[in-house]
């Protein structure tokens, strides 16, 4: 499983080393920005799955930096404030938050805020079974078949094609693909995402060198395409 990346925004080294040790020892992939123009720089770039905001620190504040992140983002937010004044709280909420943890904040309330936060975010961007006339794709079995044809992927190649899907019809930039499946540590190797990618393309595609699914976001990224006529399957519920 792909580990969730939290971006945490406080001007305090101390809160961030604090949440930094915390988070990584549940195994949490952790960003780290000290303003609120960083932060929104950071989720443009980055793609984090959670932001923890600091309401207080100079410069743009976390009001304005939730306000701008959530005009192009739905990821969820947490905002860290010592106000615990109903009005604050309002404000808040009304910028986009989620939720609101008054500092200072027992560590194991704030992660099980932050499991609740990613369970609902994991309900939201699941994948959906892809189904086209080439190509079908179930994320709870696991199972990808060609044309008919079953295909075995690589842990890794599964994951890749799963962050890919979750964002269909996105450009997914080369960093957030790298650190999110294989780890903060990486950022760098685009060519070593290549070459995952060219493998990927090799067992999905019809013809890898005219992919139909897998494209190229030159300068970018990669993006995942259903291509029409193509559907995704809808997910049975339960009555």
């Amino acid at each position: 499983m792909i580990p969730a990346r939290i971006l945490v925004v406080d001007d305090e080294p101390q809160i961030r080393r604090v949440l930094r040790t915390a988070l990584t020892s549940r195994g949490y992939q952790i960003l780290e920005a000290e303003s609120g123009e960083a932060a929104v720089e950071q989720v443009a770039a980055a793609g984090p799955d959670l932001l923890l905001l600091d309401v207080n620190m100079p410069g743009m504040g976390g009001f304005a930096a939730c306000r701008e992140i959530r005009e192009r983002s739905d990821l969820p937010i947490i905002m860290l404030t010592v106000r615990n004044t109903e009005s604050d709280k309002v404000r808040a909420l009304d910028a986009g938050a989620d939720d609101y943890v008054v500092k200072p904040f027992g560590i194991e309330e704030l992660l099980a805020r932050v499991r609740a936060a990613l369970r609902r975010l994991a309900r939201a961007k699941s994948p959906r079974p892809v189904e086209t006339p080439d190509l079908r794709i179930d994320f709870e079995s696991r199972k990808v078949t060609v044309r008919g044809q079953p295909v075995r992927l690589t842990p890794k190649e599964f994951d890749l094609l799963r962050l890919l899907v979750s964002s269909a019809g996105k450009a997914l930039p080369h960093r957030r693909l790298l650190q999110s499946v294989w780890g903060p540590d990486y950022g760098e190797e685009t060519e070593y995402l290549r070459v995952f990618i060219n493998q990927l393309r090799k067992k999905v595609e019809p013809d890898p060198r005219h992919p139909r699914y897998i494209l190229t976001e030159p300068w970018i990224g990669y993006r995942f395409e259903l291509p029409a006529p193509s559907r995704v399957a809808q997910r049975k519920t339960k009555p």
